[in-house]
């Protein structure tokens, strides 16, 4: 199962670099990645014969912060600038 994770992690990261052009493309992507870890986490012990961990627990909570954060970041960004293109965002502007 671990090549198989491996396989869905470097797709989704492959995805994120090569398109950055949308913000919620970017998220996306990084939300694919936390759900890889997430599931990668949640295998772990059933694979060591083991009792459960809560890092998969804690994982997915971040993860859910982190797409509130995200959402919340694009929806402020597209209010201001009136899309959510990446190249349109200038940072060093005040």
């Amino acid at each position: 199962m671990t090549p198989m994770l491996i396989i869905m992690f470097s797709t989704v990261l492959t995805g994120l670099s090569f398109h950055r052009m949308h913000l919620l493309s970017a998220l996306l992507c990084l939300e694919g990645m936390m759900l890889t870890i997430f599931m990668g986490l949640s295998l772990w012990p059933n694979q060591l014969s083991s009792a459960p961990f809560t890092a998969p627990l804690i994982m997915l909570t971040m993860a859910a912060c982190e797409a509130g954060l995200g959402l919340s970041l694009m929806v402020a960004t597209a209010r201001s600038h009136g899309n959510d293109n990446l190249k349109a965002l200038n940072l060093l502007q005040c």
